[in-house]
């Protein structure tokens, strides 16, 4: 489990401007933060050695790329045993079209993301993916028709 580490607010306004656009340079950065650029490099070190800031990465259209087809699924496993769990967790990984996979609670065991090109490829991915799986007693899925908001930004208060 990973270690609540307490921000500060220059720590949440770094933060927030990293989210908005994290292509900015340190000098950008500090600027919008309303601080100097030697303290702002620091921080933001310490951030990601604290492992706070995970990962900087490009956030890609996926429309943009043909990827047009997103549907929601409640995974049930036939049994959810540890060993199973672990086991899932790890097929997922292997399967480009999951971009996010959640276990939950209730009646279902997981919720996992999928984009795919279009109905067809995610038709095959259900069946010969997902469905071909043993672990896999049921699969119910909500194919999405439109996207109201979308982001990655994390809703960051100040104390």
């Amino acid at each position: 489990m990973t270690d609540k580490y307490l921000l500060d607010p220059s720590d949440i306004r770094v933060l927030r401007v990293l989210q908005r656009d994290a292509s900015l340079s340190i000098a950008e950065v500090a600027k919008e933060s309303g601080m100097s650029q030697t303290p702002c490099w620091r921080r933001i070190k310490r951030l990601k050695e604290q492992g706070i800031i995970r990962q900087i990465t490009a956030i890609i259209d996926r429309e943009s790329v043909g990827l047009n087809f997103v549907a929601y699924s409640f995974v049930k496993l036939a049994v959810p045993s540890r060993e199973n769990m672990e086991t899932f967790d790890k097929l997922v990984h292997h399967w480009p079209e999951v971009v996010t996979c959640e276990r939950i609670t209730g009646a279902v065991d997981y919720l996992i993301k999928v984009v795919t090109d279009d109905i067809k490829t995610y038709d095959n991915f259900l069946r010969l993916k997902l469905l071909d799986n043993t672990l896999v007693s049921d699969v119910q899925s909500r194919i999405v028709v439109n996207t109201v908001k979308d982001t990655v930004a994390l809703p960051l208060r100040e104390n």
